[in-house]
């Protein structure tokens, strides 16, 4: 019977280890212009949301009261950052929602300006990037998370 709790309890901690990896497999990347912007000039920029195959993560407006909405938050130095622009998800329903929820899947790019004025004195730009998601499978939804990234481009 020993026996059985310990196997009971390293199956428990087998299975929220899972889950928890699982619903941190999203990575972040991102980029400005091709890694180059020129003074006094307006450049785009790119926050992408990588989700593994079998998630998905709620969109920016998941129609859902429950579900926790993907945001993309930016913050520089000396430059002007632009809204970050939020696409369309697309509408499913889930075993544990009648209701559809718009999601996002794939890879998911989030462009945004980034504009640096003539008198920028440094030689890169920075802009860090923090991105808020609720990842799920067909079945269950995971607590949010957060990650965080910084961009940089070279200023001409």
């Amino acid at each position: 019977m020993k026996h059985f709790y310990k196997g009971l309890v390293f199956a428990a901690l087998l299975i929220s280890t899972v889950l928890v990896s699982t619903g941190s497999a999203q990575t972040v990347s991102g980029s400005i212009a091709n890694g180059s912007v020129s003074r006094g000039t307006t450049a785009r920029g790119y926050v992408r949301l990588h989700i593994p195959a079998g998630l998905h993560v709620n969109s920016s407006r998941p129609a859902s009261e429950y579900a926790i909405a993907t945001k993309v938050t930016l913050s520089a130095s000396g430059v002007k950052l632009g809204e970050v622009i939020y696409p369309k998800g697309t509408n499913r329903t889930f075993q544990f929602s009648k209701v559809p929820i718009n999601v996002y899947e794939g890879t998911v790019a989030f462009p945004f300006r980034v504009t640096v004025p003539k008198g920028f004195r440094g030689r890169t730009v920075t802009v860090r990037a923090s991105v808020r998601y609720q990842a799920c499978t067909e079945e269950v939804c995971y607590p949010p998370k957060t990650k965080t990234i910084t961009i940089t481009a070279r200023v001409r």
